[in-house]
């Protein structure tokens, strides 16, 4: 893009004077995040459609607003739209929410063994949780948009978590948001503890579902298919009535 915003650090009232030029730089993010929605809902859908198991649960996804983007820029001190691209990696956010953790780092294979993705940074907050419990694994992923004058390559950061962790994740920020960043020292020890219990949770309902898995034949497979035949069966002749 260039120099375009000039030598200074940004602030709204410059982001505003060249909104044209800042609304092309955030489209091609905004497209990063539909071919990664892209992926995921390709995997989803063929999982669900030929596998007996569908490792997503569900997917969001966020675009940093123009006074966020403001707002890191200052505090960053980056003066360019060229600055930004090289510094800041989570303009563009997907998240995928799995069942189990095993399949927190199935989905993360399938996705970085794309031939059009290119794994830049991963930490693995679920390994290595944080101090406050926090647990999540984040990954920068380079992705390509092909636009009508020639393809870009844009990061996208892609956290994927277990439903317990997201569960976690949102009562956390709500507290945070609460209390605006004082929360009383009690009340973390609280959230510690529940990230705690949240990980526990997690690693018993995983224990249960390969469990369940053990128990699965050849028989039962055929039995659901008979069982949805004659639920089709039914329905067809109920709409030929």
């Amino acid at each position: 893009m260039g120099d375009v915003l000039g030598s200074e650090a940004l602030d709204p009232a410059e982001l505003s004077r060249h909104r044209r030029t800042v609304e092309r730089f955030l489209l091609e993010y905004e497209c990063a995040i539909d071919e990664v929605e892209t992926k995921v809902r390709v995997l989803r859908r063929e999982l669900s459609a030929i596998h007996s198991y569908n490792p997503i649960e569900s997917f969001s996804s966020r675009l940093k607003s123009l006074d966020s983007l403001a707002r890191k820029a200052q505090k960053r001190g980056l003066g360019s739209l060229a600055q930004i691209r090289e510094s800041l990696t989570d303009i563009a956010g997907v998240r995928v929410i799995c069942s189990f953790t095993a399949d927190v780092y199935r989905v993360r294979d399938m996705l970085c063994r794309q031939d059009d993705v290119r794994l830049v940074v991963e930490k693995d907050y679920i390994a290595r949780p944080k101090p406050n419990g926090y647990r999540s694994l984040h990954l920068i992923l380079e992705i390509p948009v092909f636009l009508s004058t020639g393809p870009v390559t844009v990061p996208v950061e892609v956290q994927l978590r277990t439903i317990a962790m997201d569960f976690w994740a949102s009562l956390e920020h709500k507290i945070f948001y609460k209390y605006d960043g004082d929360v009383p020292s009690g009340l973390l020890a609280d959230l510690t503890r529940t990230a705690e219990s949240a990980a526990s949770m997690d690693g018993e309902m995983e224990r249960l579902h390969r469990e369940m898995q053990s128990f699965r034949t050849p028989d039962d497979e055929a039995e659901v298919t008979e069982a949805v035949l004659r639920t089709l069966t039914r329905l067809a002749r109920g709409l030929g009535d």
